[in-house]
C-alpha cells in the first residue's frame, strides 16, 4: 500500500499492519473446502479483493498509542481488528447491490452480486457480519482481555454498525438521493453512514489496551473527525478521482443525486473543510507521546489520499 504524498513511515507502517490484518483474516476465515464451498469463495472474494484495512488499522494504532497493541498484546487486538474489516466488508457488497448502488466493480473487480449473483452476495454479507461475532466472541483468541472490555467493545460495534450507526445512515443517504437537503442531512449521514465505525475502530483498540476515561475521549473525538474527512475525501474523490486507482467508476454521486459536501459546498470548500478537521483530529490527540505518530499520519494521509 503507497501513500500518495511520500511519508516513508506511514507507508512502512501502513504495510505491516495490513500484512498482520491480511494473515490473520486468512488464518480466522474458514476456506473454501468447507460446506457449502460458495459461499466461503464468496466470502473470501470480497475480503481478500484489495482493501486498504484502515478500520482494523485504526484499531491497532489506537491501541498502540495508550501503550497496547504490540507484542504480546497484538493477538489479543487482532481478532476484533479483524471483525471491524469483516462488518466494513459486507456492508460493501450489500452497498453494491441493485437495489441500493447497483455498483459493477469495486476494488478493480466485478463486484459480489456479478460474480455470484444476487441471491448468494446477499448471504455472504450476512455470513460476514455474523462472523464478525462470532470472532469476537473467541475468548481462546481474547487472551487477557477484561470481559467487561470485551463486553463494551461487542456494545459499540453492534451499535455502530446498526440502525443508531451504520445502517441507519444508508437508510438516510437511500431516502435523499434526488431530494433537497440541508447540512443537517449531510451530517446525519456521513457521520452515521461512515463515521460510527471508524470512531467504534478507534474505541475498540483503546479498550482493549486499557485505555484511560480521558485517553478514550481524546480518541473519540479523534475517531468522530477523521471519519468526517474520510467520507468528505470519498466525496471529492468520487468527482475528481482516477478510475484506474479507484478501482470503480466515478461520477456515480452526482448521477444518483445523493446528497454530498461537494454538491453542497464545492469541491475546494469541502477540502478545505477535510484539512480543518485534520487538524481539529490532531488537536484531539496533542497530549499524546510519540507512540500515537500514526494516527497522526494517518489523519494527515486521509485527507491527500488518491484512492
Amino acid at each position: 500500500m503507497s501513500v500518495e504524498h511520500g511519508n516513508s513511515f506511514l507507508t512502512a507502517y501502513l504495510k505491516e499492519k495490513k500484512g498482520a490484518i491480511d494473515d490473520a483474516l486468512d488464518r480466522y476465515l474458514p476456506g473454501e473446502e468447507n460446506y457449502p464451498p460458495v459461499i466461503f469463495k464468496a466470502m473470501r472474494y470480497s475480503l481478500f479483493a484489495g482493501g486498504k484495512r484502515i478500520r482494523p488499522i485504526l484499531c491497532l494504532a489506537s491501541a498502540e498509542a495508550v501503550g497496547g497493541g504490540s507484542g504480546k498484546s497484538l493477538p489479543s487486538i487482532l481478532p476484533v481488528a479483524c471483525a471491524l474489516e469483516l462488518i466494513h466488508t459486507y456492508s460493501l457488497i450489500h452497498d453494491d447491490l441493485p437495489a441500493m448502488d447497483n455498483d459493477d466493480y469495486r476494488r478493480g473487480k466485478p463486484t459480489s452480486h456479478k460474480v455470484f449473483g444476487e441471491d448468494i452476495a446477499i448471504l455472504a454479507g450476512d455470513a460476514l457480519l455474523t462472523e464478525a461475532f462470532h470472532l469476537i466472541a473467541r475468548r481462546d483468541l481474547m487472551g487477557d482481555v477484561l470481559p467487561e472490555n470485551l463486553l463494551t467493545v461487542i456494545h459499540d460495534i453492534a451499535e455502530a454498525a446498526g440502525y443508531f450507526g451504520m445502517v441507519g445512515g444508508q437508510v438516510v443517504d437511500l431516502q435523499s438521493e434526488g431530494r433537497e437537503a440541508d447540512l443537517e442531512t449531510l451530517h446525519y449521514i456521513h457521520s452515521h453512514k461512515t463515521g460510527a465505525m471508524i470512531i467504534t475502530s478507534v474505541r475498540a483498540g483503546a479498550l482493549l489496551a486499557g485505555a484511560s476515561k480521558d485517553e478514550l475521549y481524546a480518541l473519540s473525538e479523534y475517531g468522530r473527525h477523521v471519519g468526517l474527512v474520510f467520507q468528505i475525501a470519498d466525496d471529492i474523490l468520487n468527482i475528481e478521482g482516477d478510475r484506474a486507482l479507484l478501482g470503480k467508476n466515478t461520477g456515480s454521486d452526482a448521477s444518483r443525486g445523493k446528497i454530498t459536501f461537494p454538491a453542497m459546498m464545492g469541491v475546494e470548500a469541502s477540502r478545505r473543510k477535510a484539512r480543518e478537521l485534520v487538524e481539529q483530529a490532531l488537536v484531539d490527540i496533542a497530549t499524546f507521546d510519540p507512540k500515537a505518530r500514526p494516527l497522526r499520519e494517518i489523519a494527515r494521509y486521509l485527507v491527500e489520499r488518491k484512492s
